[in-house]
């Protein structure tokens, strides 16, 4: 599973302001219900299944065949022939039973390489099974996050909300007092409004998070969830894509899958050119017959070896060969294709983690001099010697910073989170 780093609250996200009647969720129990509750999960696990019994019906060709026969026949004792078929010099009224048994004795490496064939596709099947599992894992991963970072942005919009009730609520006073004029009123009014609208806006996405997350988790309904922020630090990215490149190459499941594709496919070609080998086999039969014809004995038995050898059959086997050099040629392309993309996306995943990785100082200072100047206007207007729109704008700058600086944490965390994944790197 991914690494999963720990974004560093703001001071506005220091307070709580979810309902302690929801059920705290963390990360790691996240994702155990949702690989508990996905069918996805049940369809990769199937078709891994069925993968390896199509292995054990491609052995089966190089076991014996045994089949028991049961025969009754009534005949005219004089009668030579039947239509259809040659049959033996005689029909004869019998009840018989007996036993056949034939065994493969070569085909010259034909059945060995499907056998080889089936087997990496057995493999396949599993790594796709792996590869679905990441899935999940990813989009519950991303999923939580969000739901943590609109929980976060919800506590940005109420502090937000409290402090401009506040202000309104002296400016209403000093106003009523005939110490502050109406402009200064309506200005801190406007605000307290617009801090509002970002409240409802906070409201709606993180009520669209949890119903996102508890889909995703597999419940029909939203669920109360209180996500539990992690407590693994931040940690830098490293320096080099190079070396998450290689990793990449050798972990991705989709990579693996497809590599065994391709030693299918190849596999299944060598046993289609094998059509032209002979195929050898052995048989025999034995049985008996409690009710017969006077002139045939009580049992019979018989041993044989049989060579088959294709000598022209309408260039199907041709056809067959050549089409299975297509297919594996194809496959080829397809991991060459799928390789590239690996490589470009943990590049550019590597990228967007320096780049979020940047912008946690960046905000950091933004905020801190939001905070700064928001104190500075506040004094200053006090004083009387700044407007209500300097501090109006230090409001709506401070209120940005938070954001950004809350945003800014969670993006670093997402974007650790997709590189992991794009690595293949599992818990």
């Amino acid at each position: 599973m991914p690494v999963h780093p720990a974004p560093a609250p703001t001071a506005q996200a220091s307070q709580t302001t979810t309902s302690p009647l929801g059920r705290e969720l963390t990360i790691t129990e996240a994702e155990a219900t949702g690989l508990r509750n996905n069918p996805q999960i049940t369809v990769g696990k199937l078709q891994a299944l069925a993968a390896r019994e199509f292995v054990r019906e491609v052995r089966s060709t190089l076991m014996p065949q045994v089949s028991l026969n049961l025969t009754g026949v009534g005949a005219d004792g004089g009668s030579r022939l039947s239509a259809g078929y040659l049959t033996d010099g005689r029909m004869y009224s019998r009840a018989a039973g007996g036993v056949v048994v034939s065994q493969l004795i070569t085909d010259f490496g034909r059945t060995m390489n499907l056998l080889s064939s089936s087997q990496f596709e057995e493999k396949a099947a599993d790594q796709n099974a792996v590869a679905t599992v990441q899935q999940i894992v990813l989009a519950v991963d991303q999923s939580f996050y969000n739901t943590l970072e609109t929980k976060a942005l919800l506590r940005v919009a109420v502090d937000t909300v409290k402090a401009r009730q506040l202000f309104t609520e002296q400016i209403q006073a000093l106003t009523d007092a005939k110490l502050k004029s109406d402009v200064d009123l309506a200005f801190a009014k406007v605000d307290l409004a617009r801090a509002r609208l970002l409240l409802l806006d906070a409201q709606d996405n993180y009520e669209a998070s949890l119903s996102t997350l508890s889909a995703i988790l597999g419940y029909p309904d939203r669920q109360d969830f209180v996500p539990v922020e992690p407590s693994v630090p931040v940690t830098p990215p490293a320096p080099d894509a190079a070396p998450l490149i290689q990793q990449a190459l050798g972990l991705r499941p989709e990579l693996r899958s497809l590599r065994n594709e391709v030693q299918a496919a190849e596999k299944f070609g060598r046993a289609e050119h094998d059509l032209w080998w002979p195929t050898v086999s052995a048989m025999g039969t034995v049985g008996g017959a409690p009710v017969r014809d006077p002139n045939i004995t009580s049992w019979y038995g018989a041993a044989g070896v049989n060579v088959n050898i294709p000598v022209f059959n309408g260039f199907l086997y041709n056809a067959r060969a050549k089409s299975a050099d297509l297919a594996t040629q194809a496959q080829e392309k397809k991991l060459q294709d799928l390789q590239d993309n690996v490589a470009r996306d943990v590049r550019n995943g590597w990228l967007d983690t320096h780049n979020a990785y940047e912008r946690l100082s960046v905000t950091e200072q933004l905020r801190a001099q939001a905070d700064l100047a928001l104190e500075l206007a506040q004094a200053r207007y006090k004083l009387g010697l700044g407007t209500i729109v300097e501090f109006s704008q230090a409001e709506l700058q401070k209120t940005d910073a938070d954001i950004q600086d809350t945003d800014a944490h969670y993006r670093y965390a997402v974007s650790q989170i997709v590189l992991a994944y794009e690595m293949g790197l599992t818990r």
